[in-house]
């Protein structure tokens, strides 16, 4: 009788996708709400130093997190917040101090400032807002504050960023008729508008998400309590790491179930050779390192964050890798096309340039210093690398603060047969 194969059980922290929706919908709320398995890292901080700036009681314990809600919207005093680098915090406090009375100021780090933020800007003062760019337009810092009268329609381009549209969606309830908004071209990340929808029905939020419609009802958010999923983005580097090096490995407490459209990557990596299933534990992976990987061709606009981990996985694959649909991902925290094949090319890969993401040959791989150009994604991913090729550097570690401070301590674990 074969023995049964043991796997190895991973915990990710947190989504932070998940967790900075849960805090605006909190802080918006009628009640407190205490969220679970809060998301560490810079960007959860960065929302929740804010939150308590703009005077909402939030306490945190470890993950635990408990949020007093009851906004004061009418407060007119000037404020000033600090997004730092996080692109997600910037753009939903954007749209939630729209609905302040006083004047906020939103600002954030110098690579955050050169992210745009033009389509959001447009569309709150389509709505009605004041908004006012500081330095160029379209960029951080941005004034903000509530205009005289709301509209109850607005158009958003949906090939740009999905956090355009999930922060005017969280602030819809507060709006006094509630909010149409008419998504234009095709929709990227949809699953993360998704995401939102189900976040803002938790905290008793009426919104429907049909074709390339969204409708969100004007009421109140109730206080509740929340547990965040365990992050799906966060889960591709395990799995990443058996996918290149071999093993097993179990991500505690993900299911297919999943409010997070990259929980779909475990999928990728079954197309290209390993072996995937379920259980009451979590998702799992497994893959006999004699066993070949295949390439695939894989339009990946709805789990765009997993492309540097697919991008590294692809380089131990027997046949090419084509990745397509997210042309999108040169505005994250990096250019995550032209920054993540410039530092594969350091390491003699073979990776082209396409119009809307790249295609990886087989090749010989050799030891580089590789940069991380201010993001967290690059660096986790290029560290999955260093098992199988010497003379890796990931210079400027420390990055993954982002979203998974202790991650170059845990990375070991993922290899445990």
């Amino acid at each position: 009788m074969t023995a049964r194969r043991i796997h190895n059980l991973v915990s990710v922290p947190g989504s932070k996708s998940i967790a900075n929706r849960a805090l605006i919908c909190a802080a918006l709320a009628n009640s407190e709400s205490v969220i679970e398995n809060c998301a560490p890292g810079d960007d959860t901080e960065a929302m929740i130093d804010a939150l308590r700036i703009l005077g909402v009681g939030v306490e945190r314990d470890s993950d635990k997190v408990r949020i007093s809600g009851n906004l004061d919207l009418e407060n007119i005093r000037e404020m000033q917040l600090n997004a730092k680098l996080a692109g997600t915090t910037s753009r939903f406090l954007t749209a939630l101090c729209s609905l302040r009375a006083g004047v906020t100021t939103i600002d954030g780090d110098e690579p955050l400032r050169t992210r745009p933020m033009h389509d959001l800007h447009s569309a709150l003062r389509d709505l009605g807002a004041h908004v006012s760019s500081i330095s160029h337009e379209g960029f951080l810092p941005v004034q903000i504050s509530r205009g005289a009268q709301w509209q109850a329609k607005v158009a958003v381009r949906a090939n740009m960023s999905s956090q355009f549209t999930s922060a005017l969606m969280m602030i819809a309830p507060r709006l006094p008729s509630g909010l149409e908004i008419v998504l234009s071209q095709d929709v990227v990340s949809r699953g993360y508008i998704e995401m939102t929808v189900s976040v803002m029905r938790a905290f008793g939020a009426n919104t429907d998400f049909s074709d390339n419609q969204i409708w969100v009802s004007p009421g109140e958010y109730q206080g509740t309590s929340f547990t965040v999923e365990p992050d799906a983005s966060s889960a591709s580097y395990p799995l990443g790491a058996v996918a290149i090096s071999g093993g097993s490995v179990t991500i505690a407490g993900l299911s297919r179930n999943s409010l997070q459209g990259d929980v779909e990557f475990i999928d990728l990596l079954a197309r290209m050779g390993c072996d995937v299933s379920e259980s009451h534990e979590g998702l799992s992976l497994n893959r006999d390192k004699e066993r070949p990987l295949r390439g695939v061709n894989v339009n990946m606009s709805q789990i765009s964050d997993c492309v540097p981990t697919l991008a590294v996985v692809a380089m131990f694959a027997e046949t090419p890798t084509q990745i397509s649909g997210v042309g999108f991902i040169r505005d994250k925290e990096s250019d995550r096309i032209g920054d993540l094949i410039g530092e594969l090319h350091k390491l003699g890969a073979n990776v082209s340039e396409t119009q809307d993401g790249m295609v990886i040959q087989p090749g010989v791989l050799h030891g580089a210093n590789l940069e991380t150009h201010h993001d967290h994604r690059l660096a986790m991913a290029f560290a999955l690398i260093q098992r199988e090729v010497d003379g890796v550097i990931v210079n400027d570690p420390e990055v993954v603060s982002k979203s998974w401070p202790r991650y170059f301590d845990v990375l070991p674990s993922f290899y445990k047969s």
